[in-house]
């Protein structure tokens, strides 16, 4: 404050930042809107037999056959009521590969799911154990 001049808003550190400021939040908001969306599916275990299941492979392949997500789960006993599986996957068509294994069993063919995803994040399917061979 020399000479009883006070420094204008202008002058202000914040506001020499704030075009560059804007400019970043900018670019981060395009970049969450135009990104691939994160999925949850979510897989809920229903009906007998799941008590002798120790482990859940799961296989996301998009409609061309290559695969987008590869997740294990084992389990010391039942598995959950219900499993997620997040993947960022845009909309349109997918398979997803389950394969069961079992406790002193063969591991079984892979079961297949069609996916269509849509606008939702969240993707809830019901999942049946069929009975052994």
């Amino acid at each position: 404050m020399e000479d009883g001049v006070r420094p204008g808003w202008r002058d202000r550190p914040l506001m020499k930042r704030l075009p560059l400021l804007v400019l970043a939040g900018l670019g981060l908001w395009l970049w969450q809107v135009t990104g691939t969306p994160e999925r949850e599916l979510v897989w809920q275990l229903d009906g007998a037999g799941w008590s002798a299941v120790r482990g859940l492979e799961f296989q996301v392949t998009g409609a061309d056959g290559q695969l987008l997500k590869r997740e294990e789960r084992f389990f010391s006993a039942a598995p959950p009521a219900e499993l997620t599986l997040k993947v960022e996957l845009p909309e349109g068509p997918y398979r997803v590969l389950i394969f069961v294994k079992e406790e002193g069993r063969p591991t079984r063919p892979p079961w297949v799911e069609s996916l269509t995803i849509g606008q939702d994040k969240y993707v809830l399917r019901t999942l049946r154990l069929p009975a052994s061979r």
